[in-house]
């Protein structure tokens, strides 16, 4: 494989270990932000190394235990997904800036003020969101960073957002990756365990979310979901 001159660091801690591979940042970016790229196009020597600087490399055992296999490039395709990269100051601030830009959009979309029944302008959400010093993480999804922004924008901004109440049936062997994506776009109003081993759930999700969630859920679930909508 050609050696890269320009590389960064992939990271992940696993079974109280660190685990690193060096990449590209430009194409680990591209391929952490969803874009179909081949592993070996990527990652700069095929090693896993337990401190990279020291060109210190992790042995058989500790990847056995961490990750089921010694295969780098099942390794470093779960370091890549679940682990984080290390990005220039250049890439940090595009990335921050057009994440931005979607959760001010999402909020002016989806958002009103109670007193008029209009949407905020988009200038004055944003200029709210440096008033509250809201950190914009630029890998998590815009429309669930934006749901807990607007929490804190309240004490700022008086926002209201329209609600949708769904009642979500899902297989038991998938709520594990399910329930964390539910509970960052919705809230879990009530829930139980049906004899068959299916989670049952009353869910409110914001009218802007609503859909999202089901098509994602949908997936996880690989179509294994009934969904239907709570009349009041």
């Amino acid at each position: 494989m050609p050696v890269k001159t320009s590389y960064t660091i992939a990271r992940i801690d696993r079974k109280g270990m660190t685990f690193e591979i060096l990449i590209d940042p430009d194409k680990a970016l591209k391929y952490k932000l969803g874009e179909s790229i081949p592993l070996s196009k990527i990652v700069v020597y095929e090693e896993v190394y337990k401190d990279s600087r020291k060109g210190t490399k992790a042995g058989e055992e500790d990847l056995n235990k961490a990750f089921g296999t010694t295969d780098f490039f099942k390794i470093a395709e779960v370091i890549l997904k679940e682990g984080t990269i290390q990005i220039t100051a250049e890439q940090r601030r595009s990335l921050i800036e057009e994440k931005k830009k979607a959760i001010i959009d999402f909020i002016s979309k989806n958002a009103i003020d109670p007193r008029t029944n209009l949407p905020h302008p988009p200038q004055r959400i944003e200029l709210a969101l440096e008033q509250a010093g809201v950190t914009i993480d630029p890998f998590q999804d815009a429309k669930e960073q934006a749901m807990k922004i607007i929490e804190k924008l309240r004490t700022i901004l008086p926002l209201k957002i329209g609600i949708i109440k769904l009642q979500i049936r899902l297989p038991g062997d998938v709520v594990g990756r399910a329930y964390g994506l539910i509970k960052n776009m919705g809230k879990i109003i009530k829930e139980e365990w049906a004899k068959d081993g299916s989670w049952k759930s009353i869910v409110e999700a914001p009218t802007g979310l609503h859909l999202d969630l089901i098509d994602r859920l949908t997936k996880i679930a690989g179509g294994r979901i009934e969904v239907n909508l709570v009349e009041e």
